[in-house]
């Protein structure tokens, strides 16, 4: 007679804008195939290429807020006038399934769910440099210069938490960010200590104008 199947790992990703976060992301999830990507629910405006379901769940404000009333978010924040949750239904099954999931949220987020899952292993992205976030944010063209310079102003805010995150990955050479992300990976499913480089030289010029 077999029990129950341990529960899977939840991780978390944040980053600031620009940081690379969901290509590393999506790398790591084509090289560690047992994770399941947590759909996001948004209120923002579909960009070229999104599709309902894929990137996101696109929904009216109205439905966001009667949601978050029902206590259907595991967390939410507002980012830059638009709303983002992850909803319990989409990570909580999964976990008791034995899967583990990754949510790719903000700090806000993080936190949030910090205190809901206290057992979750939560990742920062940190950008190598001011300068190349700033030319990350202006080669993907898709904001305006006014929405990129919000963003880079917001940047210093986001990774003046990342102190509050388990571990933190510097994407300056992707292939060496997504190994870090995988020894992590690989760590937190073995029961094994976590990388804990906290890079506060580089956290320190980040945070200066």
């Amino acid at each position: 007679m077999t029990g129950k199947p341990a529960l899977g790992k939840l991780f978390i990703v944040a980053a600031p804008s620009g940081a690379g976060k969901s290509t590393l992301v999506n790398a790591l999830l084509a090289r560690e195939p047992g994770i399941t990507l947590s759909i996001s629910h948004t209120t923002r405006a579909p960009r070229p290429g999104d599709a309902d379901g894929v990137q996101y769940h696109f929904v009216d404000r109205a439905t966001f807020e009667r949601m978050v009333a029902q206590g259907a978010f595991l967390e939410h924040a507002d980012v830059f006038g638009n709303y983002y949750g992850t909803s319990r239904g989409a990570v909580e099954p999964i976990l008791r399934d034995g899967r583990d999931v990754l949510l790719e949220i903000d700090w806000q987020g993080a936190e949030q769910v910090r205190r809901a899952m206290p057992e979750c292993v939560s990742i920062f992205i940190l950008p190598p440099s001011r300068a190349e976030l700033e030319r990350r944010l202006r080669t993907r063209a898709t904001d305006s210069a006014a929405t990129i310079e919000k963003r880079l102003a917001a940047s210093r805010d986001e990774i003046a938490h990342a102190h509050e995150f388990d571990c933190m990955v510097v994407n300056d050479r992707f292939e060496d960010a997504v190994a870090a992300l995988q020894s992590i990976v690989h760590a937190a499913r073995a029961g094994r200590s976590l990388p804990r480089e906290r890079h506060p030289e580089l956290i320190g010029r980040l945070l200066v104008a």
